[in-house]
């Protein structure tokens, strides 16, 4: 009953409570916890005569609440804890048996592995009791990750050993829910609870409430898996924080969820009901601060509790200011039953429930901080510190000093230093923990983690035991010595060595801080070696000395073993035992021994050592041991010179002369060029004589000599390093290859020292296999990375980006000419060879020579096979290409030209071709760049001819001595166009031209792996019987994305390919899911695959039998309808590739997406692969953004075939349905090139390139038309025209999406019909000349603007005009005359005509003109009016009569010409004074004012105009002339007067402006008007002016008016204006008019300036302020998804339902859904529907959406899918009638004759049933 009394108390209905809560509401706002407790209960008292009806339970409550005082803001100790106190706690570490939690105010408690909850008990006791392991019973590490926040109970306060308490703690939740009950539960609570068990459609919950029964329904449970990454489903035992969506049966049933984001949005309300029993820690509230002291401040909060929060917990920063009354969210920290105190956390961590802890430690754990400042002094609990680095720290009272009778109170003032050290780190207050203690700061060693392997440290001995030795090593660090490690042998009885207490030396074996493992030797070879600890396989480089223990011997040899368990393997014979001596007995278990590493791989941890330490470095026959005493040493880089002895396999025995010492000079080290070297042992011979010989090394008598001349060039030069103290990094150094290994190469560098060149620095390449980009003793130039001295290793880089200079060219040439040098000194050897005719022929000949030969032999892949007398017993060869389209005969003549001579296979290749037997000769610049075509490649170099001249040019290969690998894709290939940058004139003795290949920026290359390459490689080759068409049976071994693996017996595998499961594949869906690990299945044999070339081998091949199967289930295979064979009986794989057809259709699936090439790769079948260009997948920008994320491992596509690519053997495949570029076509393309004033450059699919013209780059024009575009960017294209090898590209969106496009501003121009005299028409300047200025309005239609239409004032030259206007100038211009018989336009850009500010200003054109028609400065001047009329008003005819003839030209010219005679004559008639008039003058009295639209043709002419006025205004006239000077200004205000009444008539002044605002003051259009006008001449303070003028002036009755002045406002200050301008003017309109739509259009303007970020955050408070308007939601989302960010869109749906009321969910639900198809995922959007209608099945309205969403995006499958389902619905006959009719119009449109039909039918039998059933 007293729970029924708490959750219901006594009083009423729930409306007097509410009533009775209001009637609270003044109390509770003056009830202050730190006044006296007289006036506490004077409160109380008045408190419950005013509100009888108040529950019982505030009695209690507020009982609690009085015993608080201000004093009370101590922190938590270990004493002030109490069993069942409830705590918010944060997992630490995680451990087999138990968790570590971290606790508020530095706190630390323990969970075992039995207070997790009863289910995860009773699995455990299951596992003991049937001593095995239960699958389904998951470790505490799986269960709980550090940083997740957990609700605790303390169990009890327990001592430990050392005198300590040990707080211990449980999860279970029914000891942390026990004071709730099931009629407490409310829906929105947020309870602690673990997984019960795993049902089929959800999880049982266990939250520690026996009468309630928690479900989480399994769909619920999906996001959360899929956000934390743990698994597919739930685990028992997991603990989960649970939000309560609905209570069924008083509590009895609960419904769960725990979405992350609604249970992080969730706060407590007194609506909850919750009780100062049950009040749970880690829930957030709404509190109001009640008092603010230095020590922390109190909180009220759900009405009638309080609760304190300390300084630490006050949130960031921590010294901000809390005022009494201010709200605030809070975190329930603590709940102490026994105390009743509330404990409270501020921190912004805590206030999203479900959050976990990212930082759970600190980097600064250990260190010693020599000066930390006490911040404040707690008296009952420690100190806090202000650290050197500005953060805080804790000191609990007992670190303050050594012991508590030393601590001294005194010495601890606020301000004080002291010296500390941190011990740990609190994740729960964000604080370090220090210590005083003096111990502790001197201590070595802190954690677990400040050891390391073969660290020597001193310890205690702490016991003795069977097993070992427990050693003390810190206070809280303790570590084991086993057994077998108290000494060098074997301890029969330690005890009498070791005891209790003594102090010992030991070294760490094994340290694993996580398991708080450490493991101690005591052996005291090990602890005193000075040889370098090997604690990694890394570490284990060739060559390298250590210590070891044996822990194992064998017949095989001894397992040696090192710090941190590494271990390695002694072979039988490296021991260095006598022979038939077994390792048992001479090593036994334990022993140290000195080791000798020869080789490691440590991606498998396999280590090969030696116990053979002496003698290594001797040969062992003792020649030169016997012959050494008394010959001549030589020292490493001494020049010699050596005679051939005998040559060797790999190299020559030479004597060096004069003494005849013996030596060996190796192949590879005869040249720097490996193709050279084996040529020079090719042509030496015994007794021949080598001069410039360098001694590379002297071991035990026997040298070793190189003739490389980059190690002979460092040492002369003193490049090269004597020494290891001389090395330092950076230094560049030549050298060899010494050896390759798995993980690097060895590099050895002069004078003896060796290098390692790691895999990951060998090469800018990616590295599969280091053999295939380097060979032993291949030259090679090294850069030195990392040296450590005190092992005596050099880590050294051999990227060509890192050894090269920045003179690629050079170095590139440099390498050509010393190979071509070389070869030359080869050839000068040849050539002394007179007993052979072969070296004579092959010195004779020479590339580019023209030979005359006889066709020998003809062969079958179309080579020819020459002889002739000039190549006796040489092979003359020329290739198919080479033969130059020609038909030969064998034995007739034929005419060839020399491209390349092998020397070693004495091999000549020769050419037919007639451009290269034909050259034309031209003269050549070096340094110059030219085309060529590639000929012929030999090894170091390739033969190129020029394009045009036929010459023969040699390039190299390799652009640096590293540079040696190339991948497929970048290899030279015969007929392959190159640049080359010609580097001499004159062809060499060699016969060609030199060049280098033209520096190209090189892109990082990746090559990717086989998905089953490490599996397939590793397996044996095992012999099988099979051949294909066998049917077999085997069992799925594992499913991958694209293959199924299958065994077939114990060792023999096979696998099926995503293409051969079924017959018909889904587009979109995953063919290998159907199949599950361990299912049986029926194959049929199609193939066998080689293992290591992954090619298919023919049935008759020897290999076969050892293949790798490749199956297929599809039934048409098993049933025999269909018969594949995967191999070469298919024909090559070129014939296999014609079988598919550009434009062909095939299923393919994805493999990955290569980010670094930027295409898709697929398979289509097992021996067929494809790719898909960027530019070719689907033209949707969600896919271009992110193709990897969009298309997935495995996933069936639909593609269209393209092309094969060069080689033949892959597909080239399109997936936008594009298989060519016609006129027409929509494609996606890759900015290339941005060209100023001219437009793009587009990379199209299939490597062409379009090009856009300035005109085509929008439908809009802009004043900087290609800003918006940079290199790189993908672009949707519309192919205009494809014609002579060029392409013409459009941008525009009418081209690309005319159905949905909106107007177009500046519609397309093609010819001269496109445009309409009088038109307004937008272009681009292209020039300015004499004539005028040339106005493009598009790419093929050009119009020009005289200079009489370019200022109303007069321009003199184009000068002017330059000076204003520039090439590529945006402009607005009036269309004045068009003669299409000259194909002219005729433009103006005369204010008067665009409405458009002038473009030249008038200041600058008066000054410029020095006011020759308005005033001269001195002087007087006389005209006559007659003379000035006889004189102008012929010129106006001319102009009027000319101007469709020279488009205005004329005028100009003869404008000048009458004003310089209007000049000669009024000098020399009589001067008068003039009016002086400035240079600043504006025309704005008298008739200037008029339109010039409302006057005359014949006035038009604004020099005329002014001369008249001019005239008009001298001083002496007749009375007859005045008269007729008033009628005509009589005439011409009458004009005036009618040109204002008109209404059509434009505003151009602001005077105009001010009078229609005066007549109309309510029209916001006349004052954006306005604006627009000041906003034009760049005046916007004016612009301001009027706005604020508006504001005033409208009628306050005129609310949307006022609004749009509001907006137009805002828009200025967006564009022109500052934020903080912004932000003023819209908070006064938020005052002014309706918030929500002053709020969503500044939304709107945001997103329209691309201001994402602030309308982002913009939308978010709109979330929080109108949660309740449909509006915002909707616009939210469309924002969303419009920026492609749909995760987030899709996460704002719940929160809508939530805030709104449930009448509106379903039509805010329908247009979210909307969204999706328009700009989302269609996918989820159906999903949206589908779900809504199953929901709703008879909302009508939503099936009419869905059916009208599903035509315009779905397929018509889907759609009738739809009709077919809502057609056989229960409805109302009117609905149904409604719907059949909507069937039939969709059929009628899209479908056929027999669908039209069948819709018929289905309404007669409808109408049928009804009237049946009517009948019935």
């Amino acid at each position: 009953m007293s729970s029924l009394e708490e959750n219901f108390p006594r009083g009423g209905t729930q409306k007097k409570g509410q009533e009775g809560k209001a009637a609270r509401q003044p109390t509770v706002d003056q009830d202050n916890l730190f006044k006296t407790q007289h006036n506490e209960v004077t409160q109380k008292r008045k408190k419950k005569h005013q509100d009888h009806t108040e529950p019982k339970k505030l009695k209690s409550e507020e009982g609690a609440i009085v015993k608080i005082s201000a004093k009370n803001f101590e922190l938590l100790t270990t004493e002030s804890l109490a069993e069942g106190m409830l705590l918010l706690g944060c997992v630490k570490e995680s451990h087999q048996l138990e968790l570590v939690i971290g606790l508020p105010n530095g706190l630390t408690g323990f969970l075992q592995v039995t207070r997790i909850c009863d289910a995860y008990n009773n699995m455990l006791n299951t596992q003991v009791a049937r001593d095995e392991h239960i699958e389904d019973l998951n470790s505490l590490s799986d269960l709980f990750s550090p940083g997740m926040l957990v609700r605790c109970a303390v169990v009890c306060l327990e001592k430990t050993t050392t005198g300590q308490t040990s707080i211990q703690l449980t999860i279970n939740p029914k000891e942390v829910n026990k004071k709730l009950n099931p009629t407490a539960l409310r829906s929105g609570m947020v309870l602690s609870g673990c997984v019960s068990s795993v049902e089929d459609h959800g999880y049982i919950i266990d939250i520690g409430i026996p009468a309630a029964k928690a479900f989480l329904p399994r769909q619920k449970a999906q996001s959360y898996l899929q956000s934390t990454g743990k698994g597919a489903d739930l685990k028992i035992g997991q603990y989960l924080n649970c939000l309560i969506e609905e209570v069924k049966n008083g509590g009895r049933i609960v419904r769960m969820s725990i979405n992350q984001s609604e249970i992080a949005a969730a706060i407590a309300t007194e609506e909850q009901n919750w009780s100062l029993s049950n009040l749970l820690p880690g829930l957030v509230v709404k509190a109001q601060v009640k008092e603010v002291t230095s020590s922390g401040i109190s909180l009220s909060f759900l009405s009638s509790f309080t609760g304190i929060v300390d300084f630490i917990h006050m949130g960031f920063p921590k010294s901000r200011n809390f005022l009494p009354g201010q709200m605030v969210k809070a975190c329930i920290l603590s709940n102490n039953p026994v105390s009743k105190e509330i404990r409270l956390s501020l921190r912004p961590v805590f206030l999203q429930p479900g959050t976990q802890l990212s930082q759970l430690s600190s980097d600064r754990i250990g260190a010693v901080v020599p000066n930390a400042t006490l911040k404040t002094f707690l008296k009952k609990t420690g100190a806090i510190f202000l650290l050197d680095d500005g953060s805080l720290a804790y000191a609990h009272l007992k670190h303050l000093s050594d012991t508590p009778r030393s601590f001294k109170r005194e010495l601890f003032t606020p301000g004080s230093k002291h010296k500390c050290r941190i011990i740990d780190y609190s994740p729960m207050d964000d604080v370090a923990m220090v210590s005083l203690k003096r111990r502790i700061i001197d201590a070595p060693f802190l954690r677990y983690h400040d050891l390391l392997p073969g660290q020597v440290l001193e310890g205690t001995v702490l016991t003795l035991k069977t097993f070992g030795m427990q050693v003390k090593v810190t206070e809280h660090i303790r570590g084991l010595v086993p057994r077998l490690h108290l000494a060098d042998v074997l301890l029969k009885q330690p005890e009498k060595k070791y005891s209790e207490g003594a102090a010992v030396k030991c070294r760490v074996l094994v340290s694993n801080p996580e398991e708080r493992k450490l493991l101690l030797t005591l052996k005291r070879t090990l602890v005193s070696s000075k040889l370098p600890v090997l604690a990694s396989y890394e570490d284990a480089n060739p060559g390298l000395i250590t210590h070891g223990f044996v822990v194992c011997t064998r017949e095989f040899g001894c397992i040696v073993k090192f710090y941190n368990d590494i271990k390695g393997l002694v072979p039988k014979n490296e021991l260095g035992v006598p022979p038939l001596t077994a390792p048992e007995e001479a090593f036994y278990e334990g022993q140290v021994v000195k080791v000798l590493v020869l080789k490691c791989e440590p991606e498998q941890e396999k280590l090969l050592l030696s116990f053979k330490l002496t003698g290594r470095a001797l040969d062992g026959d003792g020649r030169e041991e016997g012959s050494k005493k008394g010959e001549v040493t030589y020292e490493a880089g001494q020049i010699v010179d050596v005679k051939i002895m005998q040559k060797k396999e790999n190299g020559l025995e030479v004597a060096i002369l004069p003494e005849n010492v013996s030596a060996y000079l190796p192949m590879m080290h005869l040249s720097d060029h490996v193709s050279n070297a084996k040529l020079w042992w090719h042509w030496l011979r015994e007794e021949d004589t080598l001069h410039r010989v360098m001694c590379l090394h002297d071991k035990g008598g026997h040298i070793t000599l190189s003739r490389k001349p980059a190690m002979i060039s460092a040492v002369e030069e003193e490049q090269a390093v004597k020494s290891f103290s001389d090395l330092q990094p950076g230094m560049q150094l030549s050298g060899f290859v010494k050896n390759i290994m798995p993980y690097g190469v060895f590099v050895e560098l002069p004078y003896g020292l060796t290098g390692l060149a790691p895999k990951s620095v060998m090469s800018d390449k990616f590295v599969t296999d280091p053999k295939d980009h380097f060979v032993i003793g291949q030259t090679v130039i090294a850069k030195v990375t990392n040296i450590d001295e005190e092992k005596q290793r050099i880590l050294l880089s051999l990227k060509v980006s890192e050894c090269s200079s920045d003179d690629v060219v050079s170095e590139s040439f440099s390498l050509l000419h010393r190979y071509f040098k070389e070869l030359q000194e080869i050839k000068s050897i040849m050539a002394k060879r007179d007993d052979s005719t072969v070296a004579q022929n092959l010195c004779d000949l020479k590339p580019g020579q023209k030979l005359e030969l006889v066709v020998q032999e003809i062969r079958a892949d179309g080579s020819a096979i020459f002889s002739g007398s000039c190549v006796s017993g040489l092979t003359a060869v020329a290739t198919h290409n080479h033969l130059g389209g020609k038909t030969i005969i064998m034995g007739e003549k034929a005419r060839v030209v020399i491209l390349s001579i092998d020397y070693l296979h004495s091999e000549v290749c020769v050419s037919l071709r007639e451009e290269l037997l034909s050259p034309k000769p031209k003269k050549l610049t070096p340094g110059s760049q030219y085309q060529a075509l590639v000929q012929h490649i030999a090894a170091e170099h390739a033969v190129v001819s020029l394009v045009g001249t036929g010459q023969l040019i040699a390039i190299p290969l390799a652009s640096h001595s590293n540079d040696t690998f190339r991948f497929d894709s970048e290899k030279l290939k015969i007929g392959q166009s190159v640049m080359v940058v010609l580097k001499n004139k004159e062809a060499g003795p060699h016969g060609m031209l030199l060049a280098v290949p033209s520096p190209m920026k090189k892109k990082s290359i990746f090559r990717s792996r086989n998905e089953s390459e490490t599996f397939e490689e590793a397996l044996a080759l095992i012999k099988h019987s099979l051949s294909v068409g066998d049917v077999i049976e085997g069992t799925v071994k594992s499913v991958k994305p694209t293959h199924v693996l299958v065994a077939i017996n114990d060792n023999l595998t096979g696998s099926i390919h995503a293409s051969q499961i079924m017959d018909e594949v889904s587009i979109g869906t995953f063919p290998t899911s159907v199949l599950k690990a361990g299912q049986k299945v029926t194959a049929r044999v199609i193939g066998g695959r080689e293992i290591k070339t992954h090619r298919y081998l023919p049935i008759t091949h020897t290999h076969f039998a050892y293949t790798w199967p490749e199956l297929s289930i599809r039934p048409s295979e098993m049933k025999g309808e269909c018969k594949t064979v995967l191999g070469p009986e298919d024909g090559k794989s070129e014939e296999m590739m014609k079988s598919f057809k550009p434009g062909q259709m095939v299923t393919c699936f994805v493999k990955k997406y290569n980010i670094a090439k930027k295409w898709l790769e697929v398979e289509v079948t097992p021996n067929v692969i494809g790719r898909v260009h960027q530019l070719l997948l689907p033209v949707n920008p969600k896919v271009i953004k992110h193709p990897g994320k969009y298309f997935k491992n495995g996933q069936a596509l639909a593609a269209t075939v393209t092309d094969c690519d060069i080689t033949g053997t892959k597909l080239h495949l399109s997936l936008s349905g594009i298989h060519c570029l016609e006129k027409g076509t929509i494609t996606l393309g890759c900015v290339e090139r941005v060209i100023p004033h001219v437009g793009l450059k587009v990379a199209l699919p299939f490597g062409r390139t379009g090009s856009v013209g300035f005109f085509h780059l929008s439908d809009s024009y802009a004043e900087q038309p290609l800003e918006n575009f940079s290199i790189g960017k993908i672009v949707r294209c519309y192919i205009l025209s494809n014609e002579d090898n060029t392409i013409k590209v459009s941008l525009r969106l009418s081209r690309i999406n005319p159905k949905n496009h909106c107007k177009v501003e500046d519609p397309e121009v093609s010819t001269l019909d496109d445009v309409q005299k009088g038109q307004h028409v937008r272009g681009y300047v292209k020039s300015i000349t004499s004539s005028g200025i040339f106005f493009g309005l598009s790419d093929s239609v050009v119009g020009r603007i005289p200079f009489k239409y370019i200022s109303p004032l007069f321009v003199p030259d184009h000068a002017l005009c330059a000076k204003h206007i520039h090439g590529g100038q945006f402009l607005t211009t009036k269309v004045i005359s068009i003669n299409k018989k000259k194909n002219q336009v005729l433009l103006s850009v005369l204010p008067e005509d665009t409405g458009k500010p002038s473009i030249i200003p008038e200041s600058e054109i008066l000054p410029h003109n020095k006011m020759k028609k308005l005033s001269k400065k001195s002087g007087k001047q006389k005209r006559k009016r007659s003379e000035s009329e006889q004189e102008v008003k012929p010129a106006k005819k001319r102009a009027r009569g000319t101007e469709d003839d020279d488009s205005g030209v004329e005028v100009y010219c003869r404008e000048e010409e009458e004003e310089e005679k209007c000049e000669k004559k009024s000098k020399q008639g009589k001067e008068v004074s003039r009016l002086k008039v400035s240079s600043t003058f504006i025309w704005e009295e008298g008739l200037n004012v008029l339109n010039t639209d409302a006057l005359k043709p014949d006035e038009q002419s604004s020099d005329s105009d002014e001369e008249d006025e001019t005239e008009t205004k001298t001083k002496k006239q007749s009375k007859k002339k005045k008269v007729l000077e008033k009628q005509k200004a009589e005439k011409e205000l009458s004009k005036l007067e009618a040109a204002l009444m008109d209404p059509s008539r434009q505003p151009e002044t602001a005077d105009d402006f001010d009078r229609l605002v005066l007549g109309n003051p309510n029209s916001s259009i006349l004052w954006l008007q306005y604006m627009a006008f000041h906003l034009q001449a760049t005046e916007i303070d004016k612009a301001r002016a009027v706005a604020e003028r508006a504001l005033k002036t409208i009628s306050f009755r005129e609310e949307q008016e006022k609004l749009n002045v509001w907006v137009a406002l805002l828009n200025l200050e967006n564009m022109y204006g500052t934020e903080e301008a912004l932000m003023k003017v819209f908070e006064r309109a938020v005052q002014y008019n309706e918030p929500l739509k002053v709020f969503q259009q500044l939304a709107d303007i945001y997103t329209g300036s691309e201001k994402y970020k602030e309308a982002d955050d913009l939308y978010n408070t709109m979330l929080k302020r109108f949660r309740q308007e449909k509006s915002v939601w909707v616009k939210y989302t469309t924002f969303l998804l419009k920026r492609s960010q749909v995760e987030a869109a899709h996460r704002l749906l719940p929160r809508a339902l939530k805030c709104l009321p449930n009448k509106e969910h379903v039509d805010l639900i329908t247009k979210l859904a909307q969204l999706e198809f328009q700009f989302g995922d269609q996918e989820h959007g159906k999903a949206i529907f589908e779900n809504t209608l199953s929901t709703y099945p008879k909302r009508t309205d939503v099936w009419s959406v869905y059916i009208d969403m599903m035509i315009k995006y779905g397929s018509q499958k889907e759609v009738r899918d739809i009709f077919e389902r809502v057609i056989h619905l229960s409805l109302p006959a009117k609905k149904m009638k409604f719907f059949f009719k909507r069937y039939l119009d969709y059929e009628k449109k899209y479908g056929t004759a027999e669908t039209v039909q069948a819709v018929k039918v289905a309404a007669l039998q409808y109408v049928e049933s009804k009237a049946s059933l009517g009948e019935s």
